[in-house]
């Protein structure tokens, strides 16, 4: 396959992210496209069967499977590599892929993690119950303090793993902290970063060792696949990584790899449009609900910490109102314009009740620890005008006595 001219690190390392987005790691076959080709094949044929023993021997380079390489994977890798100021990306078959194995890859029984108590729901299971079952010993700290982290390590601590900002309740880490004190101590940090992504915030320009995404949300950013990637150094994405994800397969499909391509060419200009629009909507709101959780406002407790870690704030908040569950589903139901949906980072504007879908699952103790109370809602600002946004929030809230 032949590389378009300029696609090595000497060339890409001055381009800008918005140069990068929509360029970095383009590779063109020889009939010179403008489009990043879409290479649906599962296998690869071999001139001779020396080729194929001297490719899995890993003598020869070029593709062998598309479990282990696809050219247009290998395309989103790059560019999501690039963004992230990376060394090295590999893309997964969906977020919690991404979580599950940059955390496995590198842990066995006898281990032991700190987590972020405020995480995504399915993140909580990880940490909860998978790693448990394996032996790996799971200790859960509220991750806005980093002498907690402190507090928290043992002798067999190997990573530490947490969201920033955090789903649903917004709580930031403090990246520069939490990774130093991991880093001094020779432990491993994986960050998730799905709802700044590289656009916003880069973890490893603060310390962190691996970063991981759910590529579903803002970098499709149109709800329309599953996709997953974890960005770290080669020497952790070829020798760590890759053999968990080579011998168990959460592969991204060429066609999934092709949407999440497409939508990183806007990615820049959607998340910054959606975080305006989001500060707007928030703005509104903190003069109507008993509380907003959103790091873009002044009142929100880490604001100042954020903005100097993100660019801008994002477009994903949660409010909380007194009425509990029963007055929470009644605003959703009350929405005209703002569809339900537990997704997020779509340019459609969303809003989910976090305690009966995405958190459903973790235990309703453990989501009152958390700050997943039943009167909270996550709500997704898109690229609607924010003027509609406010007038269908508006008289919602009226629905429900607000």
């Amino acid at each position: 396959m032949k590389r378009r001219t300029g696609q090595d690190r000497n060339v890409t390392k001055n381009w800008k992210p918005a140069t990068l987005a929509v360029r970095g790691g383009t590779a063109r076959s020889e009939f010179g496209e403008t489009s990043e080709a879409l290479f649906l094949t599962s296998g690869y044929a071999y001139d001779c069967a020396g080729d194929a023993a001297a490719r899995f021997a890993g003598e020869q380079s070029g593709m062998t499977y598309s479990r282990l390489q696809n050219p247009t994977v290998e395309m989103l890798e790059q560019r999501i590599a690039l963004l992230e100021g990376a060394e090295a990306c590999r893309a997964t078959a969906s977020g919690m892929a991404a979580m599950t194995a940059a955390l496995l890859c590198q842990l066995q029984s006898g281990d032991h993690l700190v987590g972020g108590r405020a995480a995504f729901g399915s993140c909580r299971w990880l940490t909860d119950t998978l790693l448990p079952k394996f032996g790996i010993e799971t200790t859960v700290v509220d991750a806005r303090d980093p002498q907690q982290f402190v507090d928290a390590i043992r002798p067999n601590t190997k990573v530490f793993f947490f969201e920033t900002p955090a789903n649903p309740t917004m709580d930031v880490v403090d990246l520069k902290a939490v990774c130093g004190i991991a880093r001094d101590r020779g432990i491993t940090t994986v960050v998730d970063n799905a709802f700044a992504t590289p656009a916003l915030q880069r973890p490893m320009e603060f310390g962190a060792d691996v970063v991981a995404y759910s590529a579903t949300k803002m970098m499709d950013g149109q709800g329309r696949v599953l996709a997953g990637a974890v960005c770290g150094t080669e020497d952790f994405i070829n020798n760590i990584l890759l053999p968990f994800h080579r011998n168990t397969g959460p592969t991204l499909s060429a066609f999934n790899a092709w949407v999440v391509l497409k939508g990183l060419e806007t990615l820049d200009l959607r998340i910054r449009r959606q975080s305006e629009n989001a500060v707007k909507v928030a703005t509104f709101l903190e003069g109507r609900v008993p509380r907003v959780n959103f790091p873009g406002l002044p009142s929100h407790p880490q604001h100042d910490l954020a903005m100097t870690q993100m660019e801008a704030a994002g477009p994903i908040f949660s409010i909380e109102l007194d009425g509990g569950r029963a007055q929470a589903h009644g605003l959703l139901d009350a929405l005209g314009l703002i569809d339900i949906s537990n997704n997020i980072g779509d340019s459609r504007s969303l809003m989910t009740h976090p305690a009966s879908t995405t958190h459903s699952g973790v235990a309703a103790e453990q989501r009152e620890i958390m700050g997943v109370r039943e009167g909270m809602l996550r709500l997704n600002v898109g690229l609607e005008d924010p003027e509609d946004l406010i007038a269908d929030l508006d008289q919602a809230l009226k629905a429900v006595s607000l």
